[in-house]
């Protein structure tokens, strides 16, 4: 298309130039007309053109102009003309009527022409007369060779033309060496994408100084995504790894215990035990199937707008610590609920909230030690809502804390007094938490442990 464009540019420009060209021509050719006619007109003799003053004359502005001229007198016939004698052919030969008629009616005359066998081959010709105060003593002629007019002009089109090609070879090369540098990065995307077909996730587009902005944040918004999935490439590997981990101990222990029974190896006396081991192993299973669709269910929901609505933070926690009533009591636990005086309204899901704040207490009155506290603690700080749950009970350790909410990991502590848990509810607060984009942070010193979280607060 771009270069269908350029051809009609070019050939207007061609077909304009030329026609300006001849005339411009033409227009110096009646110029040179005007001028011998004036000279004739001033050198007649008795009103004689034939004058050798007149001749030398015409032969000298014919080598300047590159133009033929001569001189006709009142009857048409040429008495003078720039041709050298005695090698001039011209003297004495008639302009056709019909040009001496166009030169009276119009005052010139200019076309192509023969001159009726005058020229041997057609010119461009300008004709005018030679007027003095008798009357019209005779006719100027000026003519050229069209190919003559061209000449010139042809050589200046054939350099620009080659000039043009040229420099537009070197725009196509610097453009194709330009549109490959620019498509390097393009070509790395392409390839990276290919690794990321076959599992590798590991791979990412580089990103140079000299890159442009576009470019830039194209790439790096590639190198997020290939983030993105490699992290969730990992997640992936390790669900399947902790959930191999956790349904191959309970599987072992069923196939066993089934077999054990099928085989006569337990005897008939102590079936019954072990049957309810089955029965154990297989509520563990069912809870962590359970478990874990909850938490992807919750995620799901947490991280949709449309659920999240307006609601007092302070009466969310008081009904869910008065769902906590009869395991605080058969602990003698007690419950020290620290609210501001005014209602503290936040905005987020509510049932995820509720949620979260189940999981943490249900957490702390499963680990606090018997007659101990647990404080829930709710205040603003920086145009945030926090909520503190705070238990008294084993420390966790150190080495346990950066992994507490990752999924299936379950501490000493938990090992020991949680035998049920599958190791989901912390993870399934972090998920939640997240989906609002809010935090949480743990502390474990000197046997109490305190989690703390944030929320939005609601717009005044």
């Amino acid at each position: 298309m771009i270069g269908l464009s350029l051809l009609l540019v070019a050939v207007s420009i061609f077909l304009l130039g030329r026609n300006y060209i001849v005339e411009d021509y033409i227009a110096n050719m009646r110029g040179s007309a005007d001028e011998v006619a004036h000279l004739a007109s001033a050198v007649a003799e008795d009103d004689s053109l034939n004058s050798w003053m007149l001749g030398m004359n015409l032969s000298s502005i014919s080598k300047a102009t590159g133009n033929h001229i001569f001189v006709a007198d009142g009857n048409g016939v040429v008495v003078s003309c720039c041709d050298e004698l005695p090698m001039c052919s011209h003297l004495g030969k008639a302009i056709p009527e019909d040009i001496l008629s166009a030169v009276h009616l119009s005052g010139a005359y200019q076309g192509k022409t023969l001159l009726s066998g005058f020229y041997g081959e057609e010119r461009i010709l300008v004709a005018v007369p030679v007027v003095s105060e008798t009357g019209t003593l005779g006719y100027v002629g000026v003519s050229v060779l069209q190919k003559n007019i061209f000449s010139p002009w042809k050589t200046l089109l054939v350099t620009t033309l080659l000039a043009s090609v040229i420099v537009f070879a070197a725009i196509l090369f610097f453009a194709f060496l330009y549109s490959k540098r620019m498509a390097e990065p393009l070509d790395e995307i392409a390839e990276a994408s290919r690794s990321f077909a076959r599992g590798d996730f590991s791979v990412r587009v580089p990103q140079n100084s000299d890159t442009s902005y576009e470019m830039g944040a194209l790439i790096d918004s590639f190198n997020k995504m290939a983030d993105s999935l490699e992290n969730a490439e990992k997640r992936r590997t390790e669900f399947i790894t902790n959930i191999s981990h956790e349904l191959r101990t309970p599987m072992t222990t069923i196939s066993g215990f089934a077999d054990g029974i099928l085989d006569g190896t337990i005897p008939k006396e102590e079936e019954d035990k072990y049957l309810r081991s089955i029965r154990d192993e297989t509520r563990r299973l069912t809870r962590l199937v359970r478990s874990m669709l909850d938490a992807t269910r919750m995620k799901s929901m947490a991280s949709d707008p449309k659920r999240r609505t307006t609601f007092d933070l302070t009466e969310l926690v008081l009904q869910t610590l008065l769902s906590f009533e009869t395991r605080a009591t058969e602990k003698n636990l007690d419950v020290d609920p620290q609210f501001p005086d005014n209602r503290l309204m936040v905005r987020a899901d509510k049932d995820g909230i509720t949620q979260v704040i189940y999981n943490l207490l249900d957490n702390a009155v499963k680990f606090a030690k018997p007659g101990s506290c647990i404080t829930v603690r709710l205040y603003i700080e920086d145009k945030k809502a926090f909520v503190s749950v705070k238990d008294e009970g084993e420390t966790i350790p150190p080495d346990d804390l950066p992994y507490i909410f990752d999924r299936f990991h379950k501490s000493d502590r938990s090992r020991s007094l949680d035998k049920d848990g599958v190791g989901l509810g912390l993870y399934l607060v972090k998920t939640i938490l997240n989906s609002h984009d809010e935090d949480i942070a743990v502390k474990s010193e000197d046997g109490v442990t305190e989690f703390v979280f944030t929320l939005p607060l609601a717009e005044q």
